[in-house]
C-alpha cells in the first residue's frame, strides 16, 4: 500500500505546485493577447484538461513519468508581445499554427533537431528577454503598492529560504488574502464555480504568423519540450521524443479554439514526478505523472474563480506573483546565455533586442532578437585557429583531421526515443 501512496502523493503535489505557481502567468498572457475574462478562463480550463490528459496518457502508455503542462514561457511571450494585429481571433490562429509546427516536429525528426540545434546561448538569451518584463513586476509592485505587495514578497522570501517548492504557491496565498482585504465587497460575488468553454473562430495574418506563432513554437520547444526531455534522460529514462511531440502538438491544436496557447512537456515541475521523491523504484514513478495529470484536469474546474480573482486584483500585483514564479527560469536562461565567452556578445544582442519589445512590420521583439543573435554569430564568430608547434611551422598533424571530420558529421536522422546528445546539450536546474 505504501508503495502506491507515495507516487500518488507526489502526483498531487506536482499538480498543485504546477497550477498554483504559474496560472497567473497564463491568465496574464491570454488577457494581454486580447482575451476577455471569459475567454481567458476558457483557455485556462482547456490547458488544464489537455495537459492533464496528455500526462495521463503518456505516463500510462509508456510507463514513464512524462509530466505535461502549459507553456509558461509561451504565456510570458504573450505578455511581452501584446495583442497581435487583428486581436484575439488572430492570436488563436497563431496558437493553431504553433500546434501544427509541434506536430510536424514530431513527425519529421530533422525539424525537431533543427530547433534543438539553435545555439544554446541565443535561445537562452531570447527566453531571458521574454521573461524580463514580468520578472521586474515585483520591484514595480513594491514601489506602487508597498502595503499589498510587501507581504507577498516577504512571504516568498521566507518560503524560498525554508520550503523552496512552496515559495510561489505561498506567495499566491498571501496575494489572495491581500486581494480579499482590499477588493470591493462585491468583487468576487459573480465568480463562476465552473467555467464555460468559449470557442473562438480563428483568423490569420502574416505578421501574427511570423511575430507570434513562430516565436511561440520556438520558445515552447526550446524552453519546455527539450529541457523536459533532458530531465527524464537525466533520471535514466529513454522517453519517446517523437511521440511526445505529436501528442502535445495534437493537444495544443484541440485546446487552441477554446483559448489554450500551448501544451508541452513539463520542465519546471518534471523532477517532482520523475525524481526519487516520487518513488524509490523508477519503474513506479509513472503513477506520479498520471496522478498529476488527473489532478491538473480537476484543478482546471477552478479556472473561473481564478480568473475572477485576477480580474478584481490590481494588475501589477498579479504580474508580481507571476514574476516571482519566473525568477528561477530567468536565472537559468541568463546563465545559459552568457556562459560561453565566444558567444556572449551575440547572446547580449539577442537579449537586448528581445527585451526592448520593439515591433517592426507587425512582428514582435522575440523574433527580431533571434534574428539579431544568429546574424551576430554568423558575422563575428570565428573558428579558433589550430595552434602551431613552437619548434616547427609545419601544418597541424594528420591525426587532427579525423577528429575534425567526425565533429562535422550530422546527427543520424531517426525518431529515437530521445534525440542524440539531448542530455549533454541541455541542463535544467
Amino acid at each position: 500500500m505504501a508503495g502506491r501512496v507515495q507516487p500518488v502523493l507526489a502526483g498531487v503535489v506536482t499538480a498543485l505546485v504546477g497550477f498554483a505557481s504559474s496560472f497567473t502567468v497564463v491568465l496574464a498572457g491570454l488577457r494581454a493577447a486580447g482575451a476577455s475574462d471569459a475567454q481567458a478562463a476558457s483557455g485556462l480550463l482547456a490547458l488544464c484538461v489537455a495537459s492533464g490528459l496528455v500526462a495521463a496518457w503518456l505516463g500510462w502508455r509508456y510507463r514513464i513519468p512524462m509530466s505535461a503542462a502549459w507553456s509558461t514561457p509561451g504565456a510570458a511571450l504573450l505578455v511581452a508581445t501584446g495583442p497581435p494585429p487583428g486581436g484575439w481571433r488572430v492570436a488563436v490562429g497563431a496558437f493553431l499554427i504553433s500546434g501544427l509546427l509541434i506536430v510536424a516536429a514530431g513527425l519529421f525528426p530533422p525539424l525537431a533537431r533543427a530547433v534543438a540545434a539553435i545555439p544554446k546561448p541565443v535561445a537562452g538569451a531570447m527566453l531571458a528577454g521574454v521573461l524580463l518584463p514580468l520578472c521586474t513586476a515585483p520591484v514595480r509592485a513594491l514601489v506602487e503598492l508597498p502595503v499589498v505587495a510587501g507581504p507577498v514578497v516577504i512571504g516568498w522570501l521566507l518560503l524560498h529560504r525554508f520550503a523552496r517548492r512552496w515559495a510561489v504557491p505561498g506567495a499566491l496565498v498571501v496575494a489572495v488574502a491581500a486581494i480579499a482585504l482590499t477588493a470591493p465587497p462585491a468583487g468576487l460575488t459573480g465568480a463562476a464555480l465552473i467555467p464555460s468553454v468559449t470557442v473562438t473562430v480563428p483568423a490569420w495574418n502574416v505578421s501574427a504568423l511570423v511575430g507570434l506563432a513562430l516565436p511561440l513554437f520556438l520558445v515552447t520547444m526550446a524552453a519546455q519540450n527539450v529541457p523536459g526531455m533532458a530531465v527524464l534522460v537525466g533520471y535514466g529514462y529513454r522517453p519517446p521524443f517523437g511521440a511526445a511531440l505529436r501528442t502535445t502538438g495534437l493537444a495544443s491544436l484541440l485546446a487552441a479554439p477554446a483559448g489554450g496557447h500551448a501544451v508541452n512537456l513539463a520542465a519546471i515541475t518534471a523532477a517532482l514526478a520523475a525524481g526519487p521523491d516520487a518513488h524509490p523504484d523508477p519503474e513506479r514513478r509513472w503513477i506520479a505523472s498520471v496522478t498529476a495529470g488527473a489532478g491538473l484536469a480537476v484543478l482546471g474546474l477552478g479556472a473561473g474563480v481564478a480568473t475572477t480573482l485576477v480580474a478584481v486584483a490590481p494588475p501589477i500585483l498579479i504580474e508580481a506573483v507571476a514574476g516571482l514564479a519566473l525568477l528561477g527560469a530567468l536565472a537559468t536562461a541568463l546563465a545559459s546565455a552568457v556562459t560561453d565567452p565566444a558567444t556572449r556578445e551575440a547572446a547580449v544582442v539577442t537579449f537586448v533586442v528581445t527585451a526592448s519589445g520593439v515591433t517592426l512590420i507587425g512582428v514582435g521583439g522575440a523574433f527580431w532578437g533571434l534574428v539579431a543573435g544568429c546574424l551576430m554569430l554568423l558575422l563575428f564568430h570565428r573558428r579558433q585557429p589550430t595552434p602551431v608547434p613552437a619548434a616547427s611551422a609545419q601544418p597541424a598533424p594528420a591525426s587532427d583531421q579525423p577528429e575534425r571530420a567526425a565533429s562535422d558529421q550530422p546527427a543520424p536522422a531517426s525518431d529515437q526515443p530521445a534525440p542524440a546528445g539531448l542530455g549533454r546539450s541541455t541542463r535544467v536546474s
